[in-house]
């Protein structure tokens, strides 16, 4: 029996990625999964859809809305290719512990962004580094 958000977040510090654990978010990663495929599929059904007109009014909000759309499908094309990177560190029995330092990377932050990979503080110096880099660029 799978377990709910409640159950995991009440589970022993000591048991952190045990079997239960990384079941749960082995079925809400593939769930996500799931739902984005749909999605994605649905998205290049609407492109192929497209009406035909000859009111440049109308072409160019069909563009405008083409190119939303195709931004949407590259947004939802790495996030799919972020699930598959968790489920591959799940079958490696990596999941769960920060690539950068080691240290678990903890229930909650995954339970918000299950595809995560580094812990919160990692996280933070990451994104340290890249603003100040953005600034020595300018």
């Amino acid at each position: 029996m799978p377990l709910t958000h409640a159950e995991l977040l009440a589970q022993p510090a000591d048991d952190y990625m045990n079997t239960a654990q990384q079941q749960f978010f082995r079925t809400l990663l593939l769930n996500q999964r799931g739902e984005l495929q749909t999605r994605i599929a649905d998205e290049f059904e609407g492109l192929r859809e497209r009406e035909t007109s000859s009111d440049p009014a109308d072409i160019g909000s069909a563009e405008e809305r083409r190119q939303w759309q195709l931004r949407l499908l590259e947004r939802e094309k790495k996030l799919l290719d972020k699930i598959d990177e968790a489920l591959d560190r799940l079958a490696r029995g990596e999941y769960g512990w920060c690539r950068e330092t080691g240290e678990p990377i903890g229930l909650k932050r995954l339970l918000l962004r299950p595809t995560a990979s580094l812990c919160i503080e990692a996280k933070e110096h990451q994104e340290q580094r890249e603003k100040h880099l953005r600034h020595t660029d300018q």
